[in-house]
């Protein structure tokens, strides 16, 4: 059963005026789309739940959590990610897409936020507002799965999000020493506890914190990663593109919900220890050792490591 997210009321974001006139541009031909569909007879609104969940418990952004390979203790900072390409499967194995409903706050063309953090406890970067739903229209007719993308498509990843349309306008959400958003973001502070400080020399060795070193936070951030581009100018392209994408069988649209489970992301991560060298955490950076775990478990390739089964999103 979804937590107290999926049924609160949302607010309209403000928006800056530019933000408007870009909105005008890209929102369009995306509205004309829905607005067919959703004329047709045979047509019908469905809303996708999803449920932020930290092993057998609903996410909550004031409690702590025992997370990873040592049981490390840790209370959330953030929870948020971008979905796409969302689509229903039938009997058939057919992929029939959703035509996402385009409310100018939530979702953008085919490209929806998904957002567990409330702006309590230790979630002051995020937003009071959330949303544990994707709501769009498909013929009807009977479906059996459900797939989707972790991510933003490359056409939308790189646009400027200063005048990008809501939800792609969260700067929060964006890389700017990358130029493209953070298809992630699940942020984590050490409770003083069982907190580590980051190792000052060494490989993955660790040292009990002390009154002068202060926890830092454990963040992953998923993103495209290794893109070409010249100065001044969008990405053309990226060499990884960390866009998981996820097919979950035996789904009822009307029934079910789809649990989004941090603790299984974080199942083989040592939230304790850091490569020396990198931030805390992951930030898609193939060269960082404490992304093994985290990528292959979004079900990415790691290096030399094939892609394997996702573990993050499950039925309920």
């Amino acid at each position: 059963m979804l937590n107290g997210h999926a049924s609160k009321k949302f607010s309209t974001r403000a928006g800056a005026s530019g933000i408007l006139l870009a909105a005008i541009a890209l929102l369009i031909p995306t509205q004309t789309t829905a607005q067919t569909t959703n004329s047709a007879g045979d047509s019908e609104m469905v809303t996708i739940q999803f449920e932020g969940m930290v092993g057998d418990e609903p996410f909550s952004c004031g409690d702590t959590y025992r997370l990873g390979t040592e049981g490390s203790a840790v209370t959330p900072l953030d929870f948020r990610l971008y979905v796409s390409e969302v689509a229903l499967v039938d009997a058939a194995g057919n992929a029939v897409p959703l035509v996402l409903e385009q409310d100018n706050l939530w979702q953008h063309q085919n490209v929806a936020l998904l957002d567990f953090e409330d702006k309590t406890g230790g979630c002051t970067n995020g937003t009071s507002d959330t949303r544990a739903q994707v709501i769009g229209a498909v013929p009807a007719g009977d479906y059996t799965g459900l797939q989707f993308t972790v991510g933003v498509p490359f056409a939308l990843n790189h646009i400027d999000s200063t005048l990008a349309p809501s939800p792609l306008n969260l700067t929060s959400l964006w890389w700017n020493w990358n130029f493209g958003y953070k298809f992630a973001r699940i942020d984590f502070q050490p409770v003083i506890e069982t907190a580590r400080s980051v190792p000052k020399s060494g490989n993955h060795g660790t040292e009990a914190a002390d009154s002068e070193t202060a926890p830092q936070a454990f963040s992953i951030h998923l993103g495209s990663v290794g893109c070409q581009m010249d100065a001044g100018q969008a990405p053309v392209n990226c060499s990884l593109a960390h866009r998981p994408d996820v097919v979950l069988s035996d789904f009822d649209v009307t029934q079910n919900v789809v649990a989004i489970d941090i603790a299984a992301l974080l199942a083989d991560t040592n939230m304790s220890q850091n490569q020396e060298g990198t931030p805390v955490g992951c930030m898609s950076n193939p060269a960082d050792e404490d992304c093994r775990g985290i990528l292959q478990n979004f079900g990415l390739p790691f290096r030399e490591l094939p892609a394997e089964e996702q573990s993050v999103f499950s039925i309920q």
